[in-house]
């Protein structure tokens, strides 16, 4: 890649109101991937990043920073990157007292991804 090929950044955000709590997500599209914030409150918890390998079917996946005892950041790079087929950055600040919300969340993503893949 030379430098006449970067595309820039662009930003994108959207709110969702989950399980009685407002679920912001934050999406910055970089070139050749993106990055994802989701969380309640303005802190960066956790980054994990994702992407496909030639050699396996499951992209590579690991967590850059926060608790390894918390996956939720790295499957969900994982199944963005399989989907999206890019490498994905994943910040995933929300409270793990509720499986269903994670579930929830991740069907929001999904939705955004179908009503404007152009950000991601």
């Amino acid at each position: 890649m030379n430098g006449a090929d970067f595309r820039g950044v662009s930003v994108h955000n959207f709110s969702e109101k989950i399980l009685e709590q407002v679920v912001h997500f934050h999406v910055m599209k970089l070139d050749g991937g993106f990055f994802l914030w989701v969380g309640s409150a303005p802190v960066l918890s956790n980054l994990a990043v994702s992407l496909n390998s030639k050699y396996d079917s499951t992209p590579l996946s690991t967590l850059v920073m926060g608790d390894p005892s918390d996956t939720t950041a790295t499957s969900l790079a994982q199944r963005l990157a399989k989907r999206t087929e890019k490498q994905v950055f994943v910040s995933y600040s929300l409270p793990m007292s509720d499986s269903s919300l994670s579930l929830l969340v991740e069907g929001r993503i999904k939705k955004e991804l179908e009503l404007h893949p152009e950000h991601f």
